[in-house]
């Protein structure tokens, strides 16, 4: 897993995909002068081992599965498996805590990687590292880390409960409600489109405690299915069919108080802050996926042949590709700086929300030019390109509609300018 210091560089490079081990706990871009500036294709000795060990694990292990989990809509649990013991479920978690201890870039590259094969897969560990774990690195209490956190790292899949029937981009009218009751609080609602429930073992719900403070009584409460959290419906979806999307019902789910997150009226002070976080993730999720696409179709453009000569090499084609790699390159400079910008510790709503709006287009509009690159053989589903496209729609929706990035990014200049 990725746990251990440099000491194990070598012997990283000679162990097997299924031994990922290191912890990148670094973020700063390896330069021979300290002074010098870097370009965002700049990455620690560790990150780019990083890159390398998650493309192993994802052509190696991943990939000969995508198929037929897309298929059948289902989740590989040798996947999930695979993933806690890579260490890609902890990513930024403490080695204390059985993490990698490693930087938020780190954990972009490997959502990354993840997507160029299944992006299906990649939110899964997506939702899980930015969404979950961080909640309860930031704003868990020692005890609530020392409980939780082993165990997400290591063996229980996450779920982040936010979005009801009634309450998706406005995230902050959510009906469901929580009621103390000694040292346990109920609750009862429901909650829909929710992310990786199917599979997960714990759940980070967002109930309102005081419907009389509006927003401010929304509180975060961390629960386990076997407190009976019910799963409602398993939605079918057009794309990312893998990655379970579930309704959930709760009737009078009693959970201990110790199980507050953050405090009673915080919760949504910690989704607005997480929520920037994870919007950087499903760029990333984007950028790989267009790269997929992009690497999946170009080959075959080159092999086709039609009139004498390959077909990606004339001039109406070749330019589409041209064009494509310079959206891809664009949507990567986005990504990675709004990463680099959360690590410094600088503003970053912007640019996070500005590289989820443009990877989610560009992940739309190359894997959907990738199926015309490869004709009708790109059409069926042999290829896996037409995959693509069916998973890059969901990324104009998730986590901020492409309208929701719009218009925080439009609030951002009117309060600069204005």
């Amino acid at each position: 897993m990725l746990r251990v210091g440099a000491r194990s560089t070598r012997a990283l490079r000679a162990r097997p995909v299924t031994s990922l081990s290191a912890r990148f706990s670094t973020s700063r871009p390896r330069s021979t002068d300290s002074f010098s500036l870097n370009s965002l294709d700049t990455f620690t000795e560790e990150e780019e081992m990083l890159r390398e060990s998650v493309r192993r694990f994802a052509n190696e292990i991943v990939g000969p599965k995508v198929r037929e989990m897309d298929e059948k809509e289902n989740m590989d649990p040798d996947v999930i498996k695979g993933l806690f013991e890579q260490g890609l479920m902890g990513i930024e978690t403490s080695a204390e805590h059985g993490g990698a201890e490693s930087s938020f870039t780190s954990a972009i590259i490997a959502i990354e990687e993840l997507a160029k094969v299944d992006p299906s897969v990649s939110v899964m560990c997506d939702v899980h590292n930015t969404l979950v774990n961080t909640i309860l690195r930031k704003y868990g209490t020692k005890e609530q880390q020392d409980k939780w956190l082993p165990q997400l790292s290591q063996t229980k899949l996450g779920s982040f409960c936010l979005s009801e029937p009634a309450s998706g981009s406005d995230a902050f009218a959510l009906q469901t409600r929580a009621k103390k009751d000694g040292d346990y609080w109920t609750i009862n609602g429901s909650k829909m489109w929710i992310t990786n429930s199917y599979e997960a073992e714990i759940f980070l719900i967002f109930a309102n405690v005081d419907p009389s403070k509006g927003y401010k009584g929304i509180t975060c409460f961390i629960a386990t299915k076997d407190m009976g959290i019910k799963i409602a419906k398993k939605e079918e979806k057009l794309g990312i069919r893998a990655s379970s999307t579930c309704s959930l019902n709760f009737d009078d789910l009693r959970i201990p108080a110790e199980n507050v997150i953050g405090g009673e009226g915080n919760g949504y002070k910690l989704a607005i802050e997480i929520l920037n976080e994870g919007r950087i993730g499903i760029a990333a999720q984007m950028l790989g996926l267009a790269q997929g696409a992009f690497d999946k179709a170009v080959p075959y453009t080159y092999q086709r042949s039609q009139f004498g000569q390959p077909v990606g090499t004339f001039q109406g084609m070749a330019f589409q590709i041209a064009q494509a790699a310079v959206e891809i390159e664009s949507a990567r400079l986005l990504t990675y700086n709004a990463a680099r910008r959360k690590e410094e510790g600088k503003s970053f709503a912007k640019e996070a929300a500005m590289a989820k709006y443009w990877t989610s287009v560009i992940a739309q509009r190359v894997s959907g030019q990738a199926i015309e690159w490869a004709g009708g053989v790109g059409f069926t589903r042999e290829t896996g390109i037409e995959k693509f496209w069916r998973d890059s729609k969901i990324g104009a929706i998730y986590e901020g509609t492409s309208n929701i990035q719009l218009q925080t990014i439009a609030k951002i200049i009117q309060k600069q300018y204005s």
